[in-house]
């Protein structure tokens, strides 16, 4: 049970480097939800928000989405949830990163759409 959905909560998409701050696009969680609700398992997120001091320990991009609020990695340590995930996320995000362990969505208007990545 989630204080932002159904299913997720503030907790999960706060900074992982202690800092304690969190943001959270509302368009980005009722996206994450809809793929939830579809997929019917729960859908763990690795990485929401970044403060900058901790996008630059993860190596993000000066301009990362994550430190919008509007980015979200979800685990996909093996290949079926890895493909049963992205063809449900493809229905809803137009920015689609596909890692080792996770998949890296966003909703951020001001970077090109229709894109997939590898990590």
């Amino acid at each position: 049970m989630g204080d932002l959905s159904k299913d997720f909560s503030k907790k999960e998409f706060e900074c992982k480097c202690g800092c304690g701050k969190v943001f959270v696009d509302i368009n980005l969680i009722q996206a994450l939800q809809t793929v939830r609700s579809q997929y019917g398992k729960q859908i763990k997120i690795t990485s929401g928000y970044r403060c900058k001091k901790h996008n630059i320990t993860e190596g993000g991009k000066p301009n990362s989405a994550h430190l919008k609020g509007m980015a979200a990695d979800i685990l996909a340590d093996n290949s079926k949830d890895r493909y049963a995930l992205i063809g449900l996320l493809m229905n809803r995000f137009s920015r689609i990163g596909i890692g080792h362990r996770f998949i890296h969505v966003d909703i951020d208007e001001t970077k090109p759409k229709y894109v997939c990545w590898t990590y």
